[in-house]
């Protein structure tokens, strides 16, 4: 059985009856309650169902400074991976309308997009180890008791409060997608992989965008692979202010925003008119309305994250966390709900398999996407030193870009493995259309401990972009020209 509480639906219970009830029988209401309705949260609790347990959920998405609010589900199906797809896929259509042309096709030019939306929806803390306090906007309070409490809260994207007239004019990813009417000229803050994707499908439907990043992009990456990713996405169209920050954003009478940044390369002041202000500058947990502390559940200082081992088990041993909020995770919605999913069995099904971490495919759908499973050059250079590792790459070409006459010169492929004589593949990176269905295929393989002799021995599927991952034998250290010519 499970109960999912919603802004508008009926609560169950009552806070005296609860205390009175539990008092009574010794015993909690539920096996399992999970605080947190997004994607980690939803699977552990559907899986303690499969388990026959009595499971409750308690989900409330407090409203964006904007206002933006939505129901079940989390970030990814709301304002993140999901509309995220489906706005990279209208950019894509974009660029495949200008290609028709050069297949025979009779496209009327110029060819514009139409801006379109829709809308979907109670808070939880603890008042003791098993007990947590949810309550609707409204104020009214219900008290929940259980045997097992997971959290699953998530994280939303941060302000920066510094900046003056950010929290007023600016909005995150939390608001594009539920924008009525087209964002215009966007200003992107941030270089992360939310920025960078946000601002390559903008691009895409035809919008004026700039991205404004500090530092480095894609932080975490592979270094090599992010420059050819803002070297593309210049290509295509999207502005850059590089080694920029942002110090005041103030709204004209024209109601359009002028910002103005500090350029640390040359040291000065610049400014800038635009209709929308979007901050990409990190998520921060959602940890904060838990009352944690009271329980005895532990964080980390810092990041505000909850700190977990092995088996998502925080300090206090019957309470856990799955998903972004936990300390040194990948920020992934599958990994949520794969180790939402191990954690209810074991909890439920005598399961003593762990979640693991290590080798987690992942995409950066900009505009040329791109796909990775395994360890950046930097990490295995760190790692295992230079000397021990080989790294084979290509530069390729798409067939598809070939009548179209689109430039390639960012389609590229890294291989990143250990020098000694088995070669196990560390690494693989992947620059280039369907970046993501690539690297799901290759993922299993670098999984199970795959080495290059191996992977020369598979055939590689003709014409395809994958193929040309079967075919890598140009290493880095030989210096010699690894641009593929023909098939």
């Amino acid at each position: 059985m499970a109960a999912l509480w919603r802004r508008r639906e009926r609560l169950l219970g009552v806070s005296g009856l609860c205390r009175t009830l539990r008092a009574l029988s010794g015993k909690n209401e539920y096996d399992l309650l999970v605080i947190g309705g997004g994607s980690g949260g939803l699977a552990c609790a559907k899986e303690g169902l499969y388990f026959g347990k009595k499971v409750a959920i308690l989900d409330y998405v407090e409203p964006s400074p904007q206002g933006t609010k939505w129901g079940l589900g989390g970030t990814c199906v709301n304002v993140g991976c999901i509309p995220k797809k489906h706005m990279h896929q209208a950019a894509l259509l974009g660029s495949a309308l200008k290609d028709a042309q050069h297949y025979g096709w009779n496209i009327a030019q110029p060819a514009h997009h139409n801006w379109k939306v829709k809308y979907f929806n109670m808070k939880g803390s603890f008042s003791d180890p098993h007990t947590i306090r949810g309550l609707t906007k409204a104020g009214k309070e219900t008290v929940v008791t259980a045997d097992n409490i997971v959290i699953a809260t998530g994280g939303r994207p941060k302000y920066p409060t510094h900046v003056a007239g950010a929290l007023e004019y600016g909005i995150t990813s939390d608001d594009l997608f539920w924008l009525k009417e087209s964002p215009g000229k966007t200003l992107v803050v941030g270089a992360s992989y939310v920025s960078l994707e946000c601002a390559g499908f903008l691009t895409g439907i035809g919008l004026d965008t700039t991205v404004m990043m500090r530092s480095i992009p894609l932080r975490g990456f592979d270094q090599q692979m992010a420059s050819l990713v803002t070297d593309h996405m210049e290509s295509y169209g999207t502005k850059f202010l590089k080694r920029c920050f942002p110090t005041k954003v103030e709204k004209l009478e024209s109601n359009r925003l002028q910002v103005t940044w500090k350029n640390t390369d040359l040291g000065t002041e610049e400014t800038g008119l635009f209709d929308t202000v979007m901050w990409a500058v990190g998520r921060a947990p959602e940890t904060e309305t838990l009352n944690l502390e009271t329980v005895g559940v532990k964080t980390n200082s810092e990041t505000g994250k909850i700190i977990v081992d092995a088996s998502e088990a925080t300090s206090v041993p019957h309470i856990y966390a799955v998903g972004d909020i936990t300390e040194g995770r990948p920020e992934l919605t599958p990994t949520a709900i794969a180790a939402g999913k191990l954690l209810a069995q074991r909890l439920f099904g005598q399961s003593s398999e762990l979640m693991d971490y290590d080798n987690v495919p992942t995409t950066v759908f900009t505009p040329l996407e791109y796909g990775c499973v395994g360890l950046s050059e930097e990490a295995a250079v760190q790692c295992y030193g230079s000397d021990n590792i080989e790294v084979y790459h290509a530069y390729y070409k798409p067939l598809e870009f070939t009548v179209a006459e689109r430039q390639a010169t960012q389609c590229y492929i890294k291989m990143v493995c250990l020098r000694e004589s088995e070669q196990r593949i560390l690494g693989l990176h992947f620059i280039g259309p369907n970046a993501g269905e690539v690297i799901q295929g290759f993922a299993l393989g670098i999984k199970c401990g795959a080495t290059y002799p191996q992977l020369m021995k598979t055939i590689g599927i003709h014409p395809t972009c994958a193929e040309e991952i079967t075919k890598l034998h140009i290493t880095k250290r030989s210096g010699l020209d690894a641009t593929v010519t023909g098939c």
